[in-house]
């Protein structure tokens, strides 16, 4: 029987700043409680590497988990604002025990959350994290103080990443003539993604890269691409690429102002990879995936498979089936023949670098997946989802519904991992279809959660 996990969720623990978890003498003590975990395993690099997004409680954060790890005798480097792929190939690359990322990813500024990568720069395994939780439950005390760890800032951080980033498409191509806008939600890519792409050659217009510790992801970026489709209009650019507040999301925006997801940018770089035969094995969507990527690879005789929402579950079906792409709708994709885990600006790199190899533009690439119509509604809820889920009403909802699309559609139902909600999909070659179901659906949701 696998144990209950009090803190951890599908992606760290995740809250309202001020309300527990989220406080600074939990973070202290699970400071403390990770050095210690690490610091049984005994390896001779005893250090951990901390760094975060941009919203203001990050300092807090920083200096809580710094304080913990210094009493259970780790050392800590500090990345200050960094990506959060950027955390997972930093860790490799300084041989650390663990990297910490500070950030709640896409959400308000209000949030703020604790991830954490192994020394191979992967998210932590499952027993590890309960082990952190065991210790959590033990009274806290210090080393003894020659002991203690000492705590270095790494002020060349955003220089190594960008550089590991050029280095992931071939040598030969540049961006030279691209006209990009790339909006970094005022989050972790601000300082980054603009010189990636500069360096690369390309033409940069920025938006979203003045975070002030309150506007993260607010207005802007990978969660309101209106700002960003209004800027590749306006600027008749080639296309736009919007990221998340910590980084490990992408989605793009073509020069006619269409949005690019990410199932489309998952279909453009596996039919890219398919023709020239550096594709391996199966391509990983998951439950949310559109019905019209596992259509379109099926043309090109690309094996798909579908894992449960979250990256942690695609990376799991990838290492399964022994596979190199996956991602997510969200424009989560992990590429590991580049890197460990999702990357937005990798991503985003394959992509562009695609259209330079083949001369097309983003429209054309992504003509080769048609999409079925997809709806979906989040409901906020109070209380225990479970309940709502179980809930004989809904489930008979369901069955109807199911019944009524048949083999043309199929429908979703499922708690969010991060946030109180319940998000209702429905996708099916009618429009109207699809629209009549997920309203239906929602409503008998909000019935019973109200």
């Amino acid at each position: 029987m696998t144990q209950q996990r009090q803190y951890f969720g599908t992606d760290g623990i995740r809250g309202t700043v001020g309300t527990h978890p989220i406080t600074p003498e939990f973070v202290l003590k699970l400071g403390w409680a990770i050095g210690c975990v690490l610091a049984n395993q005994a390896r001779k690099n005893n250090t951990v590497l901390i760094g975060k997004d941009t919203r203001i409680s990050g300092y807090m954060f920083e200096s809580a988990l710094e304080a913990g790890l210094s009493a259970a005798g780790m050392d800590i480097r500090l990345l200050g604002p960094m990506p959060t792929p950027a955390i997972a190939y930093l860790t490799r690359t300084f041989h650390a025990q663990a990297g910490i990322v500070i950030s709640a990813s896409h959400n308000a500024f209000q949030d703020n959350g604790i991830k954490l990568f192994s020394s191979m720069g992967t998210k932590l395994p499952d027993d590890v994290e309960l082990s952190i939780e065991t210790q959590l439950n033990l009274p806290m005390n210090t080393v003894s103080p020659a002991k203690l760890g000492k705590a270095q800032r790494v002020d060349d951080a955003p220089g190594r990443y960008i550089e590991f980033c050029k280095s992931t498409i071939p040598f030969d191509i540049n961006l030279k003539g691209l006209k990009v806008v790339v909006d970094c939600a005022h989050g972790a890519t601000y300082h980054i993604a603009p010189n990636v792409f500069s360096e690369l050659g390309a033409q940069v217009v920025q938006i979203g890269t003045e975070p002030n510790g309150v506007n993260i992801n607010r207005k802007c970026g990978s969660t309101y691409l209106s700002a960003l489709q209004t800027q590749v209009l306006s600027h008749q650019a080639d296309l736009g690429i919007a990221f998340d507040g910590d980084g490990d999301r992408v989605l793009m925006v073509d020069a006619q102002g269409e949005v690019v997801d990410g199932d489309e940018l998952l279909f453009i770089i596996a039919e890219a990879r398919h023709k020239t035969g550096q594709l391996q094995g199966t391509v990983v969507g998951t439950a949310m995936s559109n019905l019209g990527l596992e259509l379109a690879l099926k043309k090109h005789a690309i094996p798909f498979a579908r894992a449960n929402v979250g990256d942690r579950h695609v990376l799991e079906m990838l290492q399964k089936f022994d596979s190199t792409l996956g991602g997510e709708s969200s424009g989560h994709i992990i590429c590991l023949d580049r890197t460990t885990t999702g990357d937005g600006i990798v991503t985003a790199l394959q992509v562009l670098a695609i259209s330079m190899q083949t001369e097309l533009p983003l429209h054309d690439l992504k003509s080769g997946m048609h999409k079925c119509p997809q709806r979906m509604i989040n409901i906020t809820i109070e209380g225990d989802s479970t309940q709502i889920m179980e809930s004989p009403i809904l489930q008979q909802a369901v069955q109807d519904a199911e019944q009524q699309l048949g083999d043309q559609g199929r429908l979703l139902l499922r708690p969010s991992g991060t946030e109180p909600l319940i998000r209702v999909m429905v996708e099916a070659n009618d429009a109207q279809q699809v629209e009549t179901t997920v309203h239906a659906l929602a409503d008998v949701v909000k019935s019973i959660a109200n």
